[in-house]
């Protein structure tokens, strides 16, 4: 009964921050910020699939979605727009607000580890195997192995692209003038 009540807080929890972080990213008028929202709302996403018990798509959700193209939308957002970045003074309001929300956010987070009862000893026998990793590996190379490598093209692709919108066209005209 007791894990029952936890996974449905749990799967509330990460359906309000999927769902949250997603408006987010598509309510801000910043674009850093647009992108944050949406790898949290990845995240989230990892989480849901971590609930329904698929460690390896919840590493590849990461791994891939936060880990690669989030990170690329932040890494293009800062080429393109650097001189918008850099010029905002800093607000101090804003520096004590987010250390008040980490705090907060760290805390809530503390009290639902504290209360989920992690260190009963319940938890710590399991009745299913262990995960197989050579299977997963064998898998990977086999069967996944034409989706990997379709996903690292696709990675390869928004690279180049993004290196391409991050090229500054008024240097380039600059340089060809003098030339």
């Amino acid at each position: 009964m007791v894990l029952h009540i936890m996974a449905d807080a749990l799967f509330i929890s990460v359906a309000i921050l999927t769902i949250g972080s997603a408006i987010v990213a598509l309510e801000t008028r910043e674009l850093v910020y647009g992108a944050i929202g949406l790898a949290i709302s990845m995240m989230g996403i990892a989480g849901f699939f971590l609930l329904l018990d698929s460690p390896f798509v919840a590493m590849f959700q990461i791994t891939v979605y936060v880990g690669a193209v989030a990170v690329l939308v932040i890494f293009t957002v800062m080429l393109v727009r650097t001189q918008a970045l850099f010029s905002i003074k800093e607000d101090y309001r804003r520096k004590a607000a987010g250390i008040v929300l980490l705090l907060v956010f760290i805390g809530g987070i503390g009290a639902v580890v504290l209360a989920s009862g992690l260190g009963n000893p319940a938890f710590t026998r399991f009745n299913t195997p262990a995960i197989d990793v050579a299977t997963i590996g064998k898998q990977m190379v086999t069967y996944y192995a034409p989706v990997l490598v379709l996903l690292g093209l696709t990675l390869a692709a928004s690279v180049i692209g993004a290196l391409a919108l991050a090229r500054r066209e008024d240097i380039e005209q600059k340089n060809e003038r003098v030339n």
